[in-house]
């Protein structure tokens, strides 16, 4: 599956990655996101693809997917995708608790769960959530994680294979790390502007 990706990928380039992108989010479509972005990024770095057209390509498909999905939740309930998506109710479901938990910061950290990213969108534009709120947190987090394939592809180069390899069990961790980081940043933040205010 690797060389078709390969050779797909050298063939189309970004058109091909654009679509991959917008249908890989938007549709619950089989597309392996994280091995196609990593791949992109070592084929850059070989110089068999444009880095700007194709880190381009990555991000705007990402973001037109998951505004996609908003829309869709945005016009359509929960209780509908539970009816017409039986299939997929494990990972409706743990959206929807995920939601829950995190807020807003699901859109931009699950990208990193495979399952979650196809949902989270939907789950946000079902419930009260502003645009402005979901593009701040989702368009956020759509261009980190294109960014981190893209660049772990870029530097694995011709090792991308054994570094995607690798690095698949960790990226969840990996990614409530900086969730966490990216907390305690916005929390450091509103106690120093606490503070001023109270001064």
């Amino acid at each position: 599956m690797e060389r078709d990706l390969v050779a797909w990928l050298v063939r189309y380039g970004a058109p091909l990655l654009f679509f991959a992108q917008v249908f890989g989010i938007f549709l619950p479509l089989p597309i392996p996101d994280e091995l196609l972005l990593t791949v992109a990024g070592a084929l850059v770095k070989k110089g068999d693809l444009n880095g700007s057209s194709i880190a381009i390509a990555a991000v705007s498909g990402c973001l037109i997917g998951i505004s996609l999905s908003y829309v869709l939740g945005c016009i359509v309930n929960v209780k509908v995708l539970h009816k017409k998506f039986p299939r997929h109710q494990a990972a409706i479901e743990r959206a929807q608790a995920w939601f829950r938990r995190f807020d807003s910061w699901l859109l931009a950290f699950g990208y990193f769960v495979p399952g979650v990213r196809h949902v989270s969108a939907i789950v946000a534009g079902s419930s009260s959530l502003t645009y402005r709120e979901f593009a701040l947190y989702a368009y956020s987090g759509g261009i980190l994680w294109c960014s981190f394939f893209l660049m772990l592809g870029y530097y694995a180069g011709d090792h991308w294979q054994e570094v995607a390899d690798k690095a698949r069990p960790h990226v969840v961790l990996g990614a409530i790390i900086l969730a966490c980081a990216v907390a305690v940043v916005v929390l450091v933040r509103l106690a120093v502007e606490r503070r001023r205010v109270h001064s």
